[in-house]
């Protein structure tokens, strides 16, 4: 129940506010039509049903209801047993509009999601490195910084205890990584047994840090899958913003540091801070 205009208002505007609504006309602040036409505009979800009460049966006045962003309109008086179906029909409505959110919210989870990991899939991670560079440029921020991981003798893991097995093996994988950051990171399978990271706001030190705690989090116990204890661990390139200007570049860059990792004997993490000039490694 609502007080006056303004205050139905404001609870139609609030997350858990009521999806149905019955409202008169004739309000003290904002009116019907008003509150209407204020709903409509912000094109919010989940939709607010809305059916008008009022005494105005005139043909421009029920066209103005309508027009304002209002389902329904029902005269008054009017009979219990109407107002009832008619609230079945908004009802109805509503959860056709819920059943077709859930359907495009699961469209878009599968389009940018991988479906073996639930992690964002290859290109969804790009588009986010992107992102979060154009975010770290425009805000003159603390920089952030880019890991590539790869899983060490994976192809082991898939020949000796089968694709089943290696498939739960990424699942952990991933579960274990992701546990081990920050709501505001990112964490993409690139692809195969590699995954990559975007830490936002990070500098050098702190990617470091984060990197070696994926390295140990996969390390520091095996993983049991189809009756098997598997042993994982992982090379770990690291790179920050400074050294590349696209999203592209970061990449290339971490995987030249991963690829260097896995040649000092793997289950490490190179940092490879990029000199420019001779376009050596350091780590």
């Amino acid at each position: 129940m609502a007080r006056d205009g303004d205050e139905a208002l404001e609870l139609l505007q609030t997350p858990r506010g009521p999806e149905l609504a019955i409202l008169a006309w004739m309000l003290q602040g904002v009116d019907g039509p008003g509150i209407c036409e204020r709903i409509r505009a912000q094109d919010a979800e989940p939709y607010r049903y809305l059916i008008l009460l009022t005494s105005k049966c005139e043909p421009e006045e029920v066209a103005r209801g309508l027009d304002s962003g209002a389902d329904d309109q029902l005269a008054k008086p009017f009979h219990p047993v109407e107002l009832r179906a008619r609230i079945r029909a908004g009802r109805r409505i509503l959860d056709l509009q819920n059943q077709l959110i859930s359907t495009r919210e699961a469209l878009r989870y599968r389009a940018t999601r991988d479906t073996l990991t639930g992690l964002l899939n290859r290109g969804v991670a790009i588009e986010r490195l992107q992102q979060e560079l154009t975010r770290a440029s425009r805000q003159k921020a603390g920089g952030m910084a880019v890991l590539l991981f790869d899983l060490d003798h994976f192809k082991h893991v898939n020949d000796r205890y089968g694709h089943l097995a290696g498939d739960e093996v990424l699942r952990e994988v991933a579960r274990r990584a992701q546990d081990v950051l920050r709501p505001c990171d990112h964490l993409g399978r690139y692809g195969g047994e590699e995954f990559l990271v975007i830490l936002a706001d990070c500098g050098p030190e702190a990617a470091l840090v984060v990197a070696e705690r994926i390295r140990f989090a996969l390390a520091d116990r095996p993983v049991r899958a189809e009756g098997a204890i598997i042993p994982v661990s992982a090379s770990v390139g690291a790179v920050t913003s400074g050294q590349g200007r696209t999203g592209e570049d970061l990449v290339r860059l971490a995987d030249q540091a991963l690829y260097e990792a896995k040649g000092q004997g793997r289950n490490c993490t190179v940092a490879s801070w990029l000199l420019p000039a001779t376009g050596q490694l350091t780590g």
